[in-house]
């Protein structure tokens, strides 16, 4: 019936499915109409029945055919049906022939056809009537002509039929034109996966100045996006960091390998050789397990081990892990902590940055020098501040130190990965890392509003 495209499909459906809603909105409109105006033209003829049955009970017997005459001489449209029956059911005035059967169970007014008497060329009419005993036994039968009633809800019901076409059009219309939009920016979405999935990550959806809940929807699968080209730019980064990094080392062992095994001439020799190798080997294991370690930083999940930590303790035992190899290179080593409010954390993990910033400031400090590590409070906020004595880390590095494979220093050592373990760590935290502006000096600022654990 349709053809077997998509968005044709959609737009169908679109309009098909609002002309359904309108022309059941007009269903049910027409009826609430039909069922109000119905009731309020019988209670209107109610009303003006019981007027009727009212005025002649409070009229004097002798008076109410004369009466009854009247009121039919001033009806000039012949809508009124008004009659006096004796206690037998014979007709004393009026222009009812006699007294219709009245259906069972009737209390108030009903509707039945009459016999008139004063219409020319008419036998039987349909009225809706009450019949209203009187004080002297006679009764009184009164009743309005529906003829014109039911003429008018006739064409009001023809009319709301009649509105309901052209209705029914401009819905069809409006759906197509509604849903052909909605397929289409369905179908962007669906060729910008397709461009996606074959490589292209630089493409975006169309976001208009005043987004509807539509271009809200765009506007956040572009910031996904964005942070999908992100991360995949970054992985692609850290892989060529990698096959650099490892390159070097991997040729150098190799080398070293050929050239051991050409020069060794007894065991010592080879042993010599595999000593170098395994060294080489160990470096090479040490960069794959800082990636590894900075992976796992990464996960969030960490969070859920948090544990209140006491810094106090942490930034003595750094201290004191360090000062043997301090003394053995003819630094000093001091460590200052002030009592500070506990924090929540990962108590190793930070152990390990407070570690690393403390083997950076004994590497790269001064020969015989001083580093100092000091715990304080800062506006309640515990800091932890590494220091040396040498010239630090320029400005313009001060961004990039704590990317992978990143050296300061081209007489440094290393593979670079130190300051971003710490730089990982500190972000798990929540916490922040500072350079001093003048000098060397590291400080871990120990924010006292953590993120929550996930649940």
């Amino acid at each position: 019936m349709f053809r077997p495209d998509p968005r044709t499909r959609a737009t169908w459906r679109w309009g098909g499915a609002l002309a359904a809603i309108l022309i059941l909105q007009s269903l049910v409109l027409a009826g609430i109409f039909w069922v109000t105006a119905n009731g309020n033209h019988r209670r209107a003829i109610e009303h003006t029945l019981l007027d009727d049955c009212g005025f002649f009970a409070l009229t004097p017997p002798a008076e109410r055919a004369e009466e009854l005459r009247e009121r039919l001489a001033r009806d000039i449209h012949r809508e009124r049906f008004l009659a006096l029956f004796d206690a037998n059911g014979r007709r004393i005035a009026g222009n009812v022939a006699t007294i219709p059967d009245l259906p069972p169970g009737t209390s108030a007014s009903f509707v039945a056809p009459v016999a008139p008497t004063e219409l020319p060329g008419k036998t039987s009419d349909v009225a809706r009537l009450t019949l209203c005993p009187l004080s002297d036994g006679t009764r009184l039968l009164t009743g309005m002509d529906l003829d014109d009633t039911e003429e008018a809800l006739r064409l009001t019901w023809q009319s709301l039929l009649l509105g309901l076409l052209p209705g029914l059009c401009l819905a069809l219309g409006v759906g197509l034109v509604a849903g052909r939009r909605a397929a289409r920016q369905v179908d962007a979405v669906r060729l910008l996966t397709e461009r996606i999935v074959s490589g292209d990550l630089a493409q975006r959806l169309p976001v208009p100045a005043r987004p509807d809940s539509f271009g809200l929807l765009c506007a956040h699968i572009n910031s996904m996006l964005d942070q999908l080209q992100m991360l995949v730019a970054e992985v692609r980064g850290i892989g060529d960091d990698i096959a650099h990094q490892l390159r070097t080392p991997l040729t150098r062992l190799r080398a070293g390998l050929e050239r051991g095994l050409r020069e060794a001439e007894d065991r010592a020799g080879f042993e010599a050789v595999i000593d170098r190798g395994l060294a080489e080997i160990d470096s090479l294991l040490g960069i794959v397990a800082a990636l590894l370690r900075l992976r796992e930083l990464e996960d969030d999940e960490r969070r859920s081990r948090f544990a209140s930590i006491d810094l106090v303790r942490l930034v003595e035992d750094a201290c004191d892990l360090h000062r043997p190899a301090a003394e053995d290179r003819g630094i000093t080593l001091l460590c200052e902590c002030a009592r500070v409010p506990t924090i929540e954390g990962d108590a190793s993990l930070l152990f390990e940055a407070v570690a690393n910033l403390i083997d950076n400031a004994m590497k790269f400090g001064p020969p015989n020098g001083t580093v100092t590590v000091r715990l304080a409070s800062d506006a309640a906020v515990p800091t932890i501040t590494i220091a040396d004595e040498g010239d630090g880390v320029p400005a313009a590095e001060r961004s990039l130190v704590t990317q992978r494979f990143y050296r300061g220093r081209r007489d440094g050592v290393g593979a670079g990965l130190g300051l971003a373990l710490v730089k990982a760590i500190v972000d798990l935290h929540g916490f922040a890392l500072h350079f001093a502006a003048c000098g060397s000096a590291v400080t871990i600022r120990c924010a006292r509003e953590m993120p929550a654990p996930p649940r």
